[in-house]
């Protein structure tokens, strides 16, 4: 295992739980919300847990760069780049529901090797290594098996993405392709897709940092993860993580003339 990989994920592991932390502290306090220009909301507890992160991890790899959601893009001269999203969920946090994740991503000149996901409030991390395969804390965990589509359980974020781009007519004829659909929004449907318990996760509307933390974990469960047009970006917003085998036909959904 290469050791500048390893080391930086050891870290990683530790600041995303330390982060994560730092956030559960504003949990369900009343805590003030602000909107953003995209028009999505921000608190003092996604800023705190950022400013940690990028405190933690570049004083350890001062080199290396960073790419958060709140505070932007620092570049570096190591070929490392660490992608943050703080709390993947604030519209849940802000709610008091409990499904919010710290996210960290690790890049190397353009690959991601490695990804973290620490669940505060049930004190749970997922987390892979390129090559080492994807774990929930100390458990090894792996997609599962089912193979056709009118068998699956699909997750997906919102319906109001799909219909702010007019895909309202892909997201009825994935639903109706599948066995049954949960909307099991943000992180966890991805998280739900590596372990098993989901096949598919479908996602539209998302950021770089919204994903980077989750593809390497999707993969080394055995899993794959592309954008509609089965590519292997996370810089799209439009993003599928499944079990592999059902991959290919829900792409055909997505990309069918009648959407």
């Amino acid at each position: 295992m290469n050791p500048e990989w390893k080391s930086r994920y050891d870290l990683g592991v530790l600041a995303a739980q330390a982060a994560g932390k730092i956030a559960l502290g504003y949990f369900d306090t009343g805590v003030a919300v602000e909107t953003k220009p995209d028009r999505s909301p921000v608190t003092i507890a996604d800023r705190s847990a950022e400013q940690a992160l990028r405190k933690e991890l570049l004083k350890h790899f001062p080199n290396d760069g960073f790419l958060g959601e709140e505070f932007g893009d620092s570049p570096g001269t190591s070929g490392y780049r660490w992608i943050i999203d703080p709390i993947d969920g604030t519209r849940s946090f802000i709610r008091n529901i409990p499904i919010w994740a710290t996210l960290v991503g690790l890049e190397y000149r353009g690959e991601m090797i490695a990804g973290i996901t620490y669940i505060p409030a049930w004190d749970q991390t997922f987390r892979a290594l390129r090559g080492d395969g994807t774990y929930r804390d100390a458990r090894r965990i792996r997609v599962s098996d089912v193979a056709v589509l009118d068998k699956a359980l699909l997750s997906y974020s919102s319906f109001g993405f799909f219909k702010a781009v007019g895909r309202q007519e892909t997201f009825t004829d994935l639903l109706a392709a599948t066995e049954r659909s949960r909307s099991y929004a943000d992180f966890y449907g991805f998280l739900l897709v590596a372990q098993g318990s989901v096949d598919l996760m479908a996602d539209y509307g998302v950021h770089i940092w919204d994903v980077a933390g989750l593809k390497v974990i999707v993969e080394e469960a055995g899993g794959k993860f592309t954008d509609w047009d089965g590519q292997p970006t996370i810089d799209r917003p439009d993003i599928l993580a499944s079990n592999g085998k059902l991959h290919a036909a829900t792409l055909a959904i997505l990309q069918s003339e009648s959407s």
